[in-house]
């Protein structure tokens, strides 16, 4: 192989490494817009929406069930807080099925990276909220929403600042032009992920992500989450269909919104475990938000 000359290969190596620092950039201030847009479309929204879960197979090139579902159909509301809204306070309540129903979940996610997520979850056939601690290191635990692939780490936004992010490619991808972006998550956020890295697929137009993979401790493929029925709500897109595989025990889960409203007023009182507790006060509060549903 001829070797190129060493003026030529500082020049080149120069080069690759603006190069790289640009497209990092470029990655950034990407992520940084499609968060701003999350944060946007959660900002004081009341979502009704239908979870369900199962085992899953591939029979030829489709994914089948295996098992019949576990469905559930709950309410959450969501307020986006703080200076530059990324702090979040999330409540979700089972309607159906009849016997899970007033079962909750509450959870503060916040933008200082010492303060983990808080969750708190009400078995309302026991009476009692549980406390999720979320620990760090090796003991954290991921704390699943309503026993769904989905944890309370993948439905976080706001995290930007945690990671380290690069361009892998430009493309095509399901009929649209996408940015692949690796995402690798800082020593910060180590101490309380399962994720050794993730990879997006961004849609460039409308600045959402159409399909996500993540990747386990021991940097396997561990889920990939496809995004599908992408509308356009108040000038904000909004994927209202979303299914998550968990590719070690194959095992999926599906979030569909069957309603949703934005720029709902919340008071703070609200997003606390008196609702979880208080079937009143709850409903109170719920049945003049849902009259925004249209």
């Amino acid at each position: 192989m001829q070797l190129i000359p060493h003026i030529i290969s500082i020049t080149l190596f120069s080069f690759l490494v603006s190069q790289s620092c640009h497209a990092s950039e470029d990655a950034r201030d990407i992520m940084d817009r499609v968060d701003a847009q999350q944060r946007a479309v959660s900002d004081a929204t009341l979502s009704l929406s239908h979870l369900s879960s199962c085992p899953f197979s591939k029979k030829g090139k489709k994914i089948v069930c295996t098992e019949s579902p576990r469905e559930k159909l709950m309410e959450s509301v969501t307020k986006q807080l703080g200076e530059h809204k990324k702090d979040s306070q999330s409540i979700s309540i089972i309607l159906e099925p009849v016997r899970e129903k007033g079962i909750g979940m509450l959870t503060y996610s916040y933008d200082d990276d010492s303060r983990d997520t808080e969750s708190w979850l009400y078995l309302s056939a026991l009476g009692k909220v549980k406390r999720m601690a979320s620990g760090s290191g090796e003991d954290r635990e991921p704390v699943s929403l309503f026993g769904s692939e989905f944890t309370t780490e993948d439905m976080e936004s706001g995290q930007t600042d945690e990671y380290e992010y690069k361009i892998l490619q430009q493309g095509e991808y399901s009929g649209r032009e996408v940015w692949v972006i690796e995402a690798l998550p800082k020593p910060i956020r180590l101490r309380k992920t399962d994720y050794s890295k993730t990879i997006l697929w961004i849609d460039k137009a409308r600045l959402v992500a159409l399909k996500i993979q993540t990747y386990d401790r021991q940097n396997k493929l561990f889920k990939r989450t496809v995004f599908k029925k992408i509308e356009q709500i108040n000038e904000l897109w909004f994927a209202r269909d979303m299914t998550m595989f968990n590719l070690k025990i194959n095992r999926l889960s599906r979030m569909k919104t069957e309603k949703i409203s934005m720029g709902v007023e919340v008071k703070s009182e609200f997003l606390t475990q008196r609702s979880l507790m208080d079937f009143a006060f709850r409903e109170q509060n719920l049945s003049a938000l849902r009259l925004n549903f249209k």
